[in-house]
């Protein structure tokens, strides 16, 4: 018999290795192994491979145009001239992430964050630039979150995004092109707030279309049209509440830290700007919480109503054997094989000539009182005001 001793131990490396993966809704994020050196760049194969968008612009001259390599942004810099707006789509190539980062000298663990798409708003300072990170939502069919990165320098601001194809930041563009209010003529900070902005007045619509969902499911439950999944399709609706909820919950915080906290890269006018979207997340936030009340009590609504039309039923399947229960007993009684022949206590209506029709207008009259009883009582029909 072998010793406790001898026998052969388990070792961590034997184990099974811990799932590294986490679901956003409907989609599954992967994540870097456990125990990785912080900052290194693990790429999510699934990641899509970068486009490079370059936007320079000053308070007289725009330039726009697509590049293929990082070193067609070293010039501008050089230059010094205007705000230098590098936008990257996609994070799935590890060496270009790291040029970037050598060329705007941004550290390994911002780039860590950058190609790792689950990270949750925040704000970061380092030396020479702000690290700040959005949720961009899309609701088409289910929803949908997309990772915005932006690092704000002295004469340059970089976004990062996930490749998801489209964006909500057209607008922001569409100024720039045209020249619209004081885009052109400020610098990469307020071109950061502008982005912001615009990422959190994009989660209007979609909170909206989760409020005209739940009217709509609330109608179906009031007017009795609500089919066998509406405790289903509440539940989905609950449950993209709480990501919208978990999503702009920090964005809100992230953005109060920009405008409270001084930084020499946002300047004391740009912070005046944050207030309005501060506001905006904390409207957000309070709509949240309300549609997901209004979620929850859908279910008790429902509940409720399927009980009150279960009582019915059952009042009235009740109310129906009520009436038949003397009726039966009055048939059944006068159905049972007496011989009124063999004695005068063995029926002797049977042999009245008047007994069938007697006995129709007794059960009529029992029935007619058993009506007016349960009226009275408030069981049949509206119940009385007494």
């Amino acid at each position: 018999m072998a010793r406790a001793s001898e026998r052969p131990s388990e070792r961590p490396s034997d184990r099974p290795p811990a799932s590294r993966q986490i679901r956003e809704g409907e989609r599954v994020i992967q994540l870097d192994e456990a125990g990785t050196s912080p900052g290194s760049l693990v790429i999510d194969p699934s990641a899509a491979a970068p486009v490079l968008d370059l936007t320079v612009f000053d308070g007289d001259h725009l330039t726009e145009k697509h590049i293929e390599s990082i070193s067609e942004v070293k010039p501008y810099l050089d230059k010094g001239e205007g705000v230098v707006w590098l936008n990257i789509d996609g994070v799935g190539n590890a060496g270009l992430i790291a040029e970037i980062g050598k060329l705007f000298d941004l550290h390994r663990l911002t780039l860590e964050d950058v190609t790792q798409v689950h990270q949750r708003p925040k704000v970061e300072v380092f030396r020479g630039y702000v690290f700040v990170v959005v949720r961009m939502v899309f609701l088409e069919g289910a929803l949908e979150t997309e990772q915005l990165s932006l690092v704000i320098g002295d004469r340059y601001l970089l976004t990062f995004q996930e490749g998801r194809p489209g964006d909500c930041l057209e607008p922001v563009r569409t100024r720039l092109r045209k020249a619209i209010g004081r885009l052109r003529s400020a610098g990469p900070d307020y071109l950061a707030y502008a982005l912001i902005d615009t990422v959190t007045d994009h989660y209007y619509p979609v909170v909206g279309e989760y409020g005209d969902r739940l009217d709509r499911l609330e109608d179906e439950i009031i007017q009795e049209k609500a089919y066998d999944d509406i405790v289903q399709r509440i539940h989905e609706n609950k449950r993209e509440l709480l990501l919208l909820r978990r999503t702009i919950f920090p964005q809100r915080d992230s953005i109060a830290t920009l405008m409270r906290d001084p930084t020499p890269l946002i300047s004391e006018e740009t912070r005046v700007f944050f207030r309005d979207v501060a506001d905006h997340t904390v409207q957000l936030v309070e709509l949240l919480d309300s549609y997901r009340e209004l979620a929850a009590s859908l279910v008790d609504i429902h509940l409720s109503l399927a009980s009150h039309r279960m009582n019915e039923v059952m009042r009235i399947l009740t109310l129906v054997g009520a009436f038949f229960i003397p009726l039966t007993f009055v048939a059944g009684l006068y159905g049972m094989n007496f011989d009124p022949d063999s004695s005068a206590l063995n029926m002797p209506e049977l042999r009245h000539p008047y007994g069938y029709p007697l006995t129709i207008l007794f059960m009529v009259m029992m029935t007619v009182g058993m009506v007016i009883y349960f009226r009275r009582k408030g069981w049949l029909g509206r119940p009385n005001k007494r």
